[in-house]
């Protein structure tokens, strides 16, 4: 079956709380943040167990995963 992709525009997004760093969810216990440097090399992520920060990645990807579409049904 795979992973599941969607997609969201920016346009769409903007009422929406979200973390300003691409992450990863891990078990709905723990987030690791992952840095870029301004040309795009990976810097040393951050990683976090604070409940309020795992709540606040955990609420931001529902909200975002509700309102994205399939990337079958997507439409640039």
């Amino acid at each position: 079956m795979g992973e599941q992709v969607r997609w969201l525009s920016r346009s769409e997004a903007s009422d929406l709380a979200f973390p300003g760093n691409d992450f990863w969810l891990v078990d709905g216990r723990a987030v690791r943040f992952n840095l870029f440097d301004g040309p795009g090399a990976a810097l040393y992520p951050q990683y976090s167990e604070e409940p309020a920060v795992v709540e606040l990645c955990a609420n931001a990807s529902e909200s975002v995963w509700e309102r994205g579409v399939e990337h079958e049904k997507f439409v640039v």
